[in-house]
């Protein structure tokens, strides 16, 4: 008892004294770099390639290209190509955050997060070492732009005219500037997963192996001959070479990797027109010169290259282009990448180099993390989801969430895609929330590698707080409905267009045994004299069966419901059939005619309550009255009788200890337990009963005794 008092009372202590910092003027916006760095980490998951690990707290992803020939990794942008170049340099630079801003990350509570992400993708990046060679590319950027929807249909969307044969990978030996990066990645991996991971000496291996093919080769040949080149063109390969080198001296403590380093010096970039070292540029995934001479001055403590650094931070100071407001202006083309990153580097040189002053650098690097955060003159922030004033339609099929193959389509992206740094404003200053300029509102890994590792650096100096809710779950709109429309109407008889819709987005999926039924009233016909199953029922289109027999759908006799209430089911044994990857696949079209006994005259169709929506429309309709059903249990509509689907169904399944209601137990249930308790925030019924860890009807300490006990087994 005695531990888990101590473990409330710091939990207590803990909340009382982290909070969000306090801005200096009531005219300041609020600033929150704990919930920024929280959600900014949560990008990393809705990139998340392959298998899905346990912890993945993305709603609306799934597993996805599982034949990749190296599965994980992150998916670049709004695409779904695995570049090793980009993705390389986003680990380096999220395992720089944590080697130099630990604290903070500890601090706020998202340490295992930090480190469940890193993981991730350093792990497939071991994997892309095959020994002699090594993986650089999984996909092909030109066939992958052609589409554009949610990536766990990636594979029925390539395969949708034949012959899709699976995603090419590409590997080599000549690509010096990608495997240097990789190198670099595992190497800072290592660096800073020390005492978080039992994988650290395998990333370290691998980094070794992986710098010995770069230094080799020292040529981008293959890579530049390569898909990736038209993509992610490296311009030199030096200043990886270099960066990875002195990654690789911190991991090892090896003065050959120091000396590799030096070497390297003579081939990195100039200023133009000059023999002098450039510094007038940002760090970023085509060029790590900047992050490897800062590197390279802690390990050498070179007063020379300590002055190449602070030169390089006099230029961000007052060199580089500024937009009103204070953002340092690198480039059109994703400017906060640029603008974050040099913030985290100058953070980090005032934190581990003999500069002097540094209040001017202190400065910059505070200016571009807040105007990220909305702290400029628009009061924009650029970061989905943080802010009141946030980005909602960022550049990125999976989070918009399109049926049918279409940029536009829907108007609203479907998701929320939490901590995505967006490219930013042009060079006016002015941005639109528009997801069809890339130019403005791409994301990509990249964009939130620096801004992730210098929202650590704020959450560390200035504290936070996160959200101990984060992620709610989003509200659905809805995934399966049939859209009726009344081709033709007469005495005798009626015939319909009923197109059962494939819209999934929680995630986008293949669903078999679908099915709906059209109700009508048969009462004019069985007071003719006739029996309900003497109607005359024709399928004058099944669509699905122009796919191929394998897809066909089954359609059932008339069923009697209810009273004089009838019915015709239509099911969809193999949900193939119906995929939201393109016009024509998105729904799924029967055409059905209901025809009087003998074709006599009598037909009704005004009392059909599968009618009552459509009668009065041209065009089809989205009703209700036609109901949809998954394995016979309702998921949409209303029955005559007035059932409707159950409103819980969908509601993820009571966990003990799943507090905050994600799904898992985690120690942010612990933490939202300890809130609660305190009287510092409240639970739903939903969360009351998930709390009641040991199912005495009374939550109390003995709860988080419990789920604490569960969380260190």
């Amino acid at each position: 008892m005695k531990r888990i008092t101590a473990f409330l009372s710091a939990a207590v202590m803990a909340f009382s004294s982290y909070a969000a910092a306090v801005p200096a003027s009531a005219a300041e916006p609020y600033i929150n770099y704990a919930e920024a760095l929280q959600k900014s980490i949560y990008f990393y998951e809705c990139q998340q390639a392959g298998p899905l690990p346990d912890w993945n707290r993305v709603e609306w992803r799934a597993d996805s290209t599982m034949d990749d020939f190296i599965k994980g990794g992150w998916y670049d942008a709004g695409d779904h190509v695995k570049f090793n170049l980009p993705m390389a340099y986003s680990a380096s630079m999220i395992a720089w955050g944590l080697y130099q801003y630990a604290d903070g990350i500890e601090k706020c509570g998202e340490m295992d997060n930090y480190v469940n992400n890193l993981t991730f993708v350093l792990d497939y990046l071991a994997a892309c070492d095959l020994g002699e060679e090594v993986v650089f590319q999984v996909g092909n950027g030109q066939k992958d732009h052609t589409w554009w929807g949610p990536v766990e249909l990636y594979d029925y969307a390539m395969n949708e005219n034949g012959g899709y044969e699976g995603r090419p990978y590409y590997s080599g030996t000549k690509c010096s500037a990608a495997f240097g990066e990789m190198a670099a990645a595992l190497a800072a991996g290592y660096c800073a997963l020390q005492g978080r991971s039992s994988k650290t000496d395998y990333y370290l291996e691998h980094a070794k192996n992986i710098f010995k093919i770069a230094d080799a080769a020292k040529s981008d040949d293959e890579y530049q001959d390569s898909d990736a080149s038209g993509f992610y063109r490296s311009s030199h390969f030096y200043d990886e070479l270099f960066w990875a080198a002195n990654w690789l001296y911190k991991a090892t403590g090896d003065k050959a990797y120091l000396d590799k380093a030096t070497s390297y010096i003579p081939y990195l970039d100039k200023e133009l027109g000059s023999d002098e070292l450039k510094y007038t540029w940002s760090m970023c995934w085509d060029d790590s010169m900047q992050g490897g001479m800062l590197l390279y001055a802690q390990n050498t403590g070179d007063a020379a290259y300590i002055a190449r650094v602070k030169k390089h931070l006099d230029y961000l100071v007052s060199g580089v282009n500024k937009l009103e407001g204070g953002l340092a202006y690198f480039h059109t083309w994703g400017c906060l990448r640029y603008a974050s990153t040099s913030g985290f580097i100058a953070a980090v040189a005032c934190d581990t180099l003999d500069l002097g002053n540094t209040s001017a650098y202190e400065e910059f690097y505070k200016t571009q993390a807040d105007y990220c955060l909305g702290d400029n003159p628009l009061g924009q922030s650029f970061v989905v989801g943080y802010g009141e004033n946030a980005p909602r339609n960022a550049h990125h099929r999976t989070a918009h969430g399109s049926w049918n193959n279409e940029l536009s389509n829907p108007t609203e992206n479907r998701h929320i895609l939490y901590g995505a740094l967006v490219g930013g404003p042009d060079s006016t200053g002015a941005y639109v929330d528009d997801r069809q300029n890339f130019i403005n509102n791409e994301v990509a890994c990249d964009y939130n590698a620096g801004f992730t590792g210098l929202m650590a650096k704020m959450t560390e100096k200035y504290g936070g707080k996160t959200d101990p809710s984060f992620p709610k779950p989003e509200k659905r709109d809805d995934e399966f409905y049939v859209e009726a429309q009344m081709k033709q109407q007469s005495d005798s008889g009626v015939s319909l267009s009923l197109k059962l819709v494939n819209h999934t987005a929680w995630p986008a999926r293949v669903v078999d045994n679908l099915s709906y039924r059209y109700y009508f009233d048969a009462s004019e016909v069985t007071g003719a004299g006739y029996n309900a199953s003497d109607i005359t029922v024709r399928i004058d289109r099944d669509q699905a069966a122009m796919y191929g027999d394998e897809y066909r759908a089954e359609y059932s006799p008339v069923t009697h419901y209810k009273d004089n209430i009838y019915y015709i089911e239509v099911k969809y044994p193999n949900g193939e059939a119906i995929l939201p990857i393109s016009e024509g696949r998105q729904s799924c079209e029967t055409m059905l005619s209901l025809v009087f006994p003998d074709y006599k005259s009598g037909w009704d169709a005004e009392n059909d309550y599968s009618n009552q929506d459509i009668l009065t429309s041209e065009d089809p309709v989205k009703t209700d009255k036609v109901t949809v059903y998954i394995d016979g249990k309702l998921i949409f509509g209303t029955e005559p009788d007035g059932t409707k689907p159950d409103p819980d169904q969908d509601a993820p399944p009571a966990i003990k200890g799943d507090v905050n209601l994600d799904g898992k137990v985690s120690m942010t249930d612990a933490i939202v337990l300890n809130k609660y308790l305190v009287n510092i925030t409240k639970l739903n019924s939903s969360a009351c009963e998930n709390a009641d860890y040991n199912s005495d009807k009374k939550i109390n300490i003995l709860d988080l005794s419990g789920i604490k006990s569960y969380l260190i087994k």
